[in-house]
């Protein structure tokens, strides 16, 4: 393996894509070099005009992790787009959930897909887990001259872990300081009201059915106290991205079954309960 990388890429063999990029084509990175101080006309809400992503979360349950967000982004008090993606596949066994300034958020996550390929090609075998969760932290480091611009970046990363036989949730600070959750996380500008319904509903070891319908009642109190968060939309058929991941692998929870989960909760709701 390292013999054949050495003769296809010579002096550009590195474990790290992104070290690769900052070596050979900084432009190509997420935080661009000499883009530092303060921006002109920056509010709270960032940049004008830059799309941001709202709210996400992630929770532990028995057979591993479920990773969802809601899909909305906002542009200061304007909805920018109604089904943005915030929940990335980033290998068999591992998500990343991207909240704050939606551009450098998305390119962030791609790239992180493509640092995780890369390492596993040069290498022949996979970052662990906890690897995967540093090398997240130290991209989110690189974006601090962005975020101190406004462009904040602050994701959620979950996945199983296969050596530890359980599901695993990581959260981040916009410095890059990463802390593992041992239950569940929520960011974004929903993401207090998604942890205080967490709170009072999680209980260790819940079933996937318990899992999605906990998640889907999050968001749609997140949906209810924060403008920035979009909430189901029975109309036009937009409900919150759902992702699980266990010993199994990845896997895309249907739109019919956030649906149901989410009429449920309307319902429930709706009878006072």
């Amino acid at each position: 393996m390292h013999e054949s990388w050495q003769g296809l890429f010579g002096r550009y063999v590195n474990r790290s894509f992104v070290d690769l990029l900052r070596q050979e084509a900084p432009d190509l990175l997420v935080s661009r070099p000499g883009m530092s101080g303060p921006t002109p006309h920056a509010d709270s809400h960032g940049l004008p005009g830059v799309p941001t992503g709202t709210t996400i979360l992630a929770l532990r349950y028995a057979d591993g992790v479920i990773v969802a967000g809601d899909r909305q982004a906002t542009e200061g008090y304007q909805v920018a787009h109604r089904r943005i993606e915030k929940v990335y596949k980033t290998d068999e066994y591992s998500a990343v959930a991207i909240a704050g300034a939606a551009g450098p958020a998305i390119e962030m996550a791609r790239l992180f897909q493509t640092e995780l390929e890369h390492y596993e090609k040069v290498e022949g075998d996979g970052l662990s887990l906890e690897g995967k969760a540093n090398k997240l932290g130290q991209m989110i480091r690189m974006n601090l001259p962005m975020a101190m611009q406004g462009l904040v970046v602050v994701p959620i990363f979950a996945g199983y872990d296969l050596r530890r036989a359980e599901g695993r949730i990581f959260n981040y600070d916009v410095t890059g300081g990463r802390y593992e959750e041992t239950d569940y996380a929520a960011t974004g500008s929903g993401g207090k009201d998604a942890r205080t319904t967490l709170k009072k509903l999680y209980r260790t070891g819940g079933s996937r059915v318990d899992g999605i319908r906990w998640a889907a009642e999050a968001l749609v109190d997140a949906a209810e106290e924060d403008v920035g968060t979009g909430g189901p939309d029975f109309t036009y058929g937009i409900f919150p991205t759902v992702k699980v991941i266990t010993r199994a692998g990845f896997e895309e929870v249907a739109e019919a079954e956030v649906r149901a989960q989410c009429e449920a909760v309307v319902a429930a709701r709706r009878q006072g309960r």
